[in-house]
């Protein structure tokens, strides 16, 4: 019996190209219609006879066992993506009426920085690079101090001119 090939599955003699393994149905498949009447076991046993080129002159390889495809291999687990670490610290800046700014920083429970003086120009220019939002409440609070600071100096420069006046009549 003769199994034919397909066209694309040309036969060779190299020892690295693996042969498929055909079952009795497969084999019932390819097989000539005079083989259908075989039976499986003797089907099985006729694949391995030589083939039509191997019979019209060509000088015949030995026969290889039928040998199973060797399982390929997983493929490899990709590594899952690294999450991005993040770095929580905390800015606290606290102002007073008198426009004094102080600043904090805090990483988890430990100061990084603590009771730093800082200008109420720098506080009101810091907000505005952070975020509009921000930059707005911060600086009325700014600007009331400033007023309140105004107000002080109004009444210690009405207080220093008094002080003047009364040295004046001293003086005389």
């Amino acid at each position: 019996m003769t199994v034919d090939t397909f066209a694309g599955e040309a036969q060779t003699d190299a020892a690295d190209t693996p042969v498929a393994v055909i079952d009795s149905s497969a084999a019932a498949d390819v097989a000539s219609p005079s083989a259908t009447d075989a039976p499986a076991e003797s089907l099985a046993a006729d694949v391995d006879a030589p083939t039509s080129s191997d019979v019209d002159g060509a000088p015949a390889a030995e026969t290889t066992p039928v040998v199973a495809e060797k399982p390929k291999k997983a493929p490899a687990k990709k590594a899952a993506p690294k999450k991005t670490k993040t770095l929580e610290l905390t800015l606290t800046v606290t102002g007073t009426a008198d426009g004094e700014w102080k600043a904090e920083l805090k990483q988890g429970n430990s100061y990084i920085a603590k009771n730093l003086l800082v200008a109420a120009a720098a506080v009101s220019r810091a907000a505005k690079e952070l975020h509009e939002d921000l930059s707005g409440p911060i600086d009325e609070v700014i600007d009331a101090a400033r007023e309140q600071q105004a107000a002080k100096v109004a009444a210690l420069e009405a207080e220093l001119e008094a002080a003047r006046k009364a040295l004046a009549e001293l003086d005389d």
